[in-house]
């Protein structure tokens, strides 16, 4: 019967590739994060306008892309985006990490949907007063919404959009069916290359583990240091 050999999968070369892997997991949710909350943002008040083209937009971008799988939508983004490009742009992309980009692509998109609704709540969930009598002052919708509304709605939004990082992070993973060199890929790699599944696929869920753990530690820890009362 084979053995546990975690030091099979520890090796300079296979730790280094787990590392970049690591790494590169945590680069991809660092900017989808920082790309998907300003169009989410732009979405949940897209949804929110009094204007009726910028309610569908909004209602289309949400539910178009809710409701299509992610693994789709990567798959889209690394084959079918790109043939409609343009053909320096499309040498430019092949030239700067394809995978990356398409993946950081399709992810941002799909975050901000989930995140534009957490947005939108959070927004809702402002007594409608509030913007009425910014509105009475003089400022404007978008005036409104960043001066008066937002700034309450934070402590409402936050815990969500933490959620929503959690499944951002677990969804890097699927970057790898269109072969982003993310951990899932680099374990892949490994786990080829030594034969040794156990204690690569042991290591990554670990690794998956305790960056999980991390971002539901500090969602936990915010709504503890900020409740949310009751208005």
């Amino acid at each position: 019967m084979p053995h546990f050999d975690l030091a099979a999968v520890l090796t300079d070369e296979f730790r280094g590739w787990l590392l970049q892997g690591l790494l590169l997991s945590l680069e991809l949710m660092t900017i989808v994060w920082l790309l998907a909350l300003p169009l989410a943002t732009f979405t949940a008040l897209c949804r929110l306008s009094s204007l009726a083209p910028a309610r569908w937009l909004g209602f289309v971008l949400v539910e178009g892309i809710r409701n299509i799988p992610l693994l789709v939508q990567l798959l889209f983004w690394y084959f079918a985006v790109p043939e409609l490009l343009p053909e320096s742009v499309r040498a430019w992309l092949y030239e700067h990490n394809a995978e990356f980009i398409c993946a950081a692509g399709g992810l941002t998109l799909y975050t901000s949907a989930f995140m534009a609704e957490d947005i939108r709540s959070g927004i809702r969930a402002v007594p409608i007063t509030q913007l009425e009598a910014a509105r009475a002052l003089g400022f404007g919708f978008l005036a409104s919404m960043r001066r008066i509304v937002l700034p309450q709605a934070i402590r409402i939004i936050v815990p969500p959009l933490l959620s929503q990082s959690l499944n951002l992070w677990k969804n890097t993973s699927v970057a790898t069916v269109i072969g982003t060199a993310e951990l899932m890929y680099q374990a892949q790699r490994v786990e080829t290359a030594s034969f040794r599944g156990v204690e690569t696929f042991t290591l990554t869920t670990i690794a998956y583990l305790c960056v999980s753990l991390t971002i539901t530690a500090l969602a936990i820890w915010f709504q503890r240091r900020f409740p949310v009362r009751a208005a």
